[in-house]
């Protein structure tokens, strides 16, 4: 039985840099950083399929929600360039915010941008912003009014 989403992964050039932002900034709390990193190791060089690799590697958490970082030291990233919302693959992650206008102030004083400023839609049921880590990876911020069938406070009794 599949329970959910356990964390997102992120691949970055610059592990220190992008944990602090997802750590001072965003809000995200370090859950394992020490010894969490691997080289020449078999084991998981078949897990993620690729030979002879090597990474870093820290957990972040907020609430029931992680996200790990890696910074592969090999092999080098074949591609540089940032995703667009409309390429294959994972676009962007989604946090649940309560404001989601305080959180577009303060994040756009720390330093994300954004690609506009928080928009309502279904009727002002959602409030939602897209903006781009250091990294330029998608994050959505999103408030849900109360009563939405996906807010927190629906979800609250699920899996107990």
């Amino acid at each position: 039985m599949i329970r959910g989403i356990h964390h997102v992964a992120i691949n970055t050039p610059n592990l220190d840099r992008l944990v602090a932002f997802y750590r001072d900034v965003v809000g995200f709390e370090v859950v394992e950083s020490t010894g969490f990193e691997w080289s020449d190791s078999p084991e998981i060089d078949t897990i993620v399929g690729i030979k002879g690799s090597a990474s870093k590697v820290v957990m972040l958490k907020a609430a029931n929600s992680y996200i790990e970082m890696f910074e592969y030291q090999r092999p080098a990233a074949r591609y540089a360039d940032r995703l667009n919302p409309s390429d294959h693959g994972y676009t962007h992650i989604c946090l649940d915010v309560t404001d989601v206008d305080a959180e577009y102030a303060r994040l756009s004083q720390n330093g994300m941008t954004f690609h506009a400023p928080p928009t309502s839609v279904e009727g002002g049921r959602i409030k939602t912003v897209y903006g781009r880590d250091p990294d330029g990876n998608i994050i959505e911020l999103q408030q849900l009014a109360a009563d939405h069938d996906m807010s927190v406070q629906q979800l609250r009794g699920y899996g107990s």
